[in-house]
């Protein structure tokens, strides 16, 4: 089968896109004729070496997959070939940049119909990650108040979704690309960031703040003064430290997103029912996948990037 596989850590340039075994499923695993590897920003880190995430080499990357079951392992219940699926897979084990990935039956779920096969794959783990970060740890309810900063990327649109859909009053922000996008996702009001001070933009106090991008340790710090005394800041950014404020009891919370099967097929009923929408940036055939990662390094990649293995 044809795979992208890097067999030493470094920038872009380690990526082969070339022919590989095709995985045998173990017991308790599925393997998936994939239709679609969302690119995640995540990979690139893998790949240089610098998450610490182990990995075996060479590595397939890719742990966001939909496809189309296509055998079974030994003791595997509640899954049966030829059934479209989608999940987000183990990121230490060889991933969905391929024609095939062999991935833990627990980890998948059944794909939404709404929506084209090759899509689903923009929604595991970023979908997972709006939805634990607002309401596992930030614990958002209906009625609140939440910031969300960032909300013009991938996670951001979900977030903005289904806060929304909560009953939460959204203010988001984002620049004049994503805007209409984060409009479009449901936000009541949108700071434009690149003219406008956050600080200054926000008056009333907010319940949950859940930053998104990249921020300075002291303009994180600073965003908490917004935080209602008993509120809570989430942070998908492990790279800062995620800033309280004990003396109001203002809670801090970094979120690490892990599978929880419940949740994905939740947000895949959302997406049948038309009430959660999934927005794909480019579709690109699995052997420009390299050119992704030399995109995202020069900071070119706006919105998910799903990757479409040829035909077998």
């Amino acid at each position: 089968m044809k795979a992208v596989r890097f067999h030493q850590t470094g920038g872009p340039e380690v990526l082969r896109y070339e022919d590989v075994d095709r995985p045998v499923p173990g017991p308790g695993e599925v393997r998936v004729q994939v239709a679609g590897s969302a690119f995640n920003p995540a990979d690139g880190g893998i790949r240089g070496g610098f998450l610490p995430i182990p990995v075996t080499l060479p590595h397939i990357p890719g742990y966001d997959v939909s496809g189309t079951i296509d055998a079974l392992g030994d003791g595997v219940d509640g899954l049966t070939v030829g059934e479209n699926v989608v999940g987000f897979i183990p990121m230490t084990a060889d991933g969905s940049a391929a024609q095939y990935v062999v991935a833990p039956a627990n980890a998948l779920v059944k794909a939404p119909a709404r929506i084209p096969l090759a899509d689903a794959a923009g929604l595991p783990s970023v979908g997972l990650t709006a939805s634990q970060a607002l309401f596992e740890a930030g614990e958002l309810k209906a009625g609140q108040r939440v910031l969300i900063n960032g909300a013009g990327g991938p996670v951001g649109g979900y977030a903005v979704q289904l806060a929304k859909r909560a009953g939460a009053y959204v203010i988001a922000t984002a620049s004049p690309r994503s805007s209409e996008i984060v409009k479009a996702a449901g936000a009541d009001e949108i700071i434009d960031h690149t003219t406008t001070a956050v600080l200054d933009a926000v008056t009333e106090r907010v319940d949950v703040l859940l930053n998104l991008a990249p921020i300075s340790p002291d303009g994180f710090t600073a965003l908490v003064a917004r935080v209602r005394d008993g509120g809570v800041v989430v942070s998908t950014t492990p790279t800062v430290t995620t800033p309280g404020d004990e003396e109001r009891d203002v809670r801090a919370a970094t979120i690490f997103v892990h599978p929880d099967a419940d949740v994905l097929s939740h947000l895949v009923a959302l997406i049948d029912s038309g009430d959660l929408h999934v927005e794909i940036a480019r579709r690109v055939p699995l052997s420009e996948l390299p050119a992704i990662h030399r995109q995202a390094e020069a900071g070119e990649i706006h919105g998910k990037v799903v990757a479409v293995p040829p035909a077998v």
